[in-house]
C-alpha cells in the first residue's frame, strides 16, 4: 500500500522489523510487509499485519506462551478480543492486573546482600575476605526479607509501564494502567533492556499467574519508547514462522515423551562428504526423533503452507528428501499451518515417504494440542511398522 509519512515515522517502520517503507517522492512511501506479524504505532501512524486466517489475539498469545516454554500448561493466556491489537493488549493487561492486585500486592521473601555493622542473616565469608581483608566491620551479609519487591511485582510493574507508554491508548484504560502501577511504586523498576527476573509458579502466587503470562509476553515482544523527536512509538512484532516452529517443537516433544527415544530440535546432520570442512553440505531439520541414538523420523514445520501464495510445494519436498537422505530415515513429516487432510507422497525411485500433516490454528488450543498428539501417534506408528518390515 502507499501512504503519506513523515521521515521519522518511515524510519520507525523500517526499524520495527514489521514492514519496509520505501520512498516514492512527494512524501509518499510504499509500505510492504516482510514476513512478520504485529502492530506498530506512532501518534500519526498505525500499521497492523495480521496472521494468516486472521487468528485472534488469544490464539497468537497461546502459541507464543507455549513456544516460550514458560511452564503454563495447559491454560491459555487470557486476552480480550478486539480488532485493534493495542486496545486488546491494554484492556487484557488492565483486567488481569486488577484481578491480581484486587486482594493487595503480593509479598514474598527475597535474598538481600548488604554491608552492615551488625550480623543479620549469614556472613558471606568469601566476600568478607576479598573485599575487607583483616577488617571485622562492616560485615558482608545475606538475609531473607519479606517484601513486595519480588520478581513477580517487578515483571508486572514493567509491563504496566510499557503498555502505559503506547501512543493513543484509550484514556480510560491508560488511567487504569497508571492506577495499577501506582500500587507497585515500592517495587524496584526494571531498567530498559534488563533480563526478566526468574520466578517460580506456586500456590502462593496463584492469583498472579494469568497476568504474569501476559506481562512476560508483552515485555518479550513489545517495545514502547520515545523515538526520534521525542515521539512516543510502540511496536509488537513476532516472526510467525519461528513461533510456529517453536510451538510445534515444544508440543511435539511433550507428546512424544510417552514413546521410546528422544526428540531433538534443530538437529544438524551432514549431507555430503568433503576433504575440507568448508566444502561439506549440511542440513538442519526442525526436529528429529532418535531411538538408541539413531534417527528414526524427521519433522519440518512450514507456517507458510505450500498452498499459500508464493510458497513452493516442490521446494518443501526437496528439502524433506534431503533430510531423509542425510539421516537415512524412510519417512518425513511436513507439518504446515492450515486446514486440510493428511496426505502421503511416495517419492519415485526411492524408499522415502513424505507425509503432509496440517495443523489448523483456528481451532481451540485443546484441539490443536490433540492434533499434535495425533501427529506423535501416527509418526511413531510408522516407525514401528518400518521396524517390523525390516525384521
Amino acid at each position: 500500500m502507499v501512504e503519506r509519512l513523515d521521515p521519522a515515522s518511515a524510519s520507525f517502520l523500517n526499524s520495527s522489523g514489521l514492514a519496509k517503507a520505501s520512498p516514492m517522492g512527494l512524501g509518499l512511501y510504499r509500505i510492504e510487509p516482510i514476513g512478520k506479524v504485529g502492530s506498530v504505532r506512532t501518534p500519526t501512524v498505525q500499521l497492523d499485519v495480521r496472521p494468516k486466517d486472521r487468528l485472534g489475539l488469544s490464539r497468537l498469545l497461546f502459541l507464543l506462551s507455549y513456544a516460550g516454554e514458560q511452564g503454563f500448561r495447559p491454560d491459555p493466556v487470557a486476552a480480550i478480543e478486539d480488532p485493534e491489537l493495542w486496545s486488546a493488549l491494554a484492556e487484557s493487561l488492565a483486567q488481569l492486573a486488577e484481578r491480581a492486585l484486587g486482594r493487595g500486592v503480593l509479598q514474598g521473601y527475597r535474598t538481600v546482600d548488604e554491608s552492615l555493622r551488625t550480623v543479620k542473616g549469614r556472613i558471606r565469608i568469601s566476600d568478607q575476605i576479598s573485599r575487607r581483608p583483616g577488617m571485622l566491620v562492616p560485615l558482608e551479609v545475606s538475609y531473607d526479607e519479606f517484601s513486595e519487591d519480588i520478581a513477580e511485582n517487578r515483571i508486572l510493574r514493567a509491563a504496566l509501564e510499557r503498555m502505559g507508554q503506547v501512543p493513543r491508548v484509550r484514556p480510560e484504560v491508560l488511567s487504569r494502567l497508571r492506577q495499577l502501577k501506582g500500587k507497585l511504586d515500592a517495587v524496584t523498576r526494571l531498567p530498559a533492556g534488563a533480563p526478566l527476573p526468574r520466578w517460580t509458579a506456586t500456590r502462593m502466587n496463584l492469583r498472579y499467574h494469568p497476568v504474569l503470562r501476559l506481562a512476560e509476553l508483552i515485555l518479550r515482544n513489545a517495545s514502547a519508547e520515545a523515538g526520534q523527536g521525542k515521539q512516543q512509538t510502540a511496536s509488537f512484532v513476532v516472526d510467525m514462522a519461528q513461533v510456529f516452529e517453536d510451538f510445534v517443537g515444544t508440543a511435539l516433544r511433550e507428546a512424544l515423551a510417552d514413546y521410546p527415544g528422544e526428540l531433538r530440535l534443530k538437529y544438524n546432520a551432514l549431507l555430503s562428504e568433503a576433504v575440507r570442512d568448508a566444502d561439506r553440505l549440511s542440513v538442519r531439520p526442525d526436529a528429529v526423533h532418535l531411538l538408541g541414538g539413531r534417527p528414526v523420523v524427521v519433522y519440518n514445520t512450514k507456517y507458510k503452507a505450500a498452498s499459500d501464495l508464493g510458497a513452493s510445494l516442490t521446494a518443501d519436498h526437496y528439502q524433506m528428501l534431503a533430510h531423509c537422505t542425510a539421516l537415512a530415515v524412510p519417512t518425513a513429516w511436513l507439518v504446515y499451518a492450515g486446514p486440510g487432510e493428511v496426505k502421503l507422497r511416495r517419492i519415485l525411485n526411492t524408499d522415502i515417504d513424505i507425509v503432509e500433516f496440517p495443523l489448523d490454528l483456528s481451532r481451540p488450543p485443546s484441539e490443536i494440542l490433540a492434533s499434535i498428539a495425533e501427529l506423535a501417534r501416527q509418526s511413531w506408528g510408522e516407525v514401528v511398522r518400518q521396524a517390523r518390515a525390516e525384521a
